[in-house]
């Protein structure tokens, strides 16, 4: 959700509690207010945490990490889909990397805290070796 939409409900909350029910209804808003941000921050952390206990850069597959990745997803969201956090490739952007057992390698390119891009890159042996099985043989 937007930020400014939501902050802009927690307005639109706190002046309708206060006129239906004064200083009782401010307290309520305040205390939803407060719930919904605390449920926020356990989520974050707890995929900060999960992502922190698994080796940097590593995706258990990273054609299926290719498949899901959308354009847009938040980077907290992406790394509910990783469960590891990403190995940084550009110093200067916003620019990672996860990697799974085969060699391939997802690049993905985040701007403003948001995917922008993102790249499969697949090793050249396993491109060679499937080039190599689907050659016809000549019979012996």
């Amino acid at each position: 959700m937007n930020p400014v939409l939501g902050w802009a409900l927690a307005a639109l909350l706190l002046v309708a509690a206060w006129q239906g029910y004064g200083i009782k209804g401010i307290a309520l808003g305040v205390t939803l207010i407060v719930f919904w941000l605390i449920l926020q921050f356990n989520r974050s952390m707890r995929v900060m945490r999960n992502a922190g206990s698994a080796p940097i850069g590593h995706v258990d597959s990273a054609v299926m990490l290719n498949a899901k990745l959308r354009a847009g997803m938040q980077m907290l969201q992406v790394l509910t889909l990783t469960r590891s956090l990403g190995r940084r490739v550009d110093p200067g952007a916003d620019v990672y990397e996860w990697a799974d057992a085969g060699g391939s390698k997802v690049v993905v390119t985040f701007a403003n805290g948001r995917c922008q891009r993102w790249q499969l890159e697949r090793p050249a042996v396993a491109a060679a070796s499937a080039e190599f099985d689907a050659a016809p043989r000549r019979p012996e």
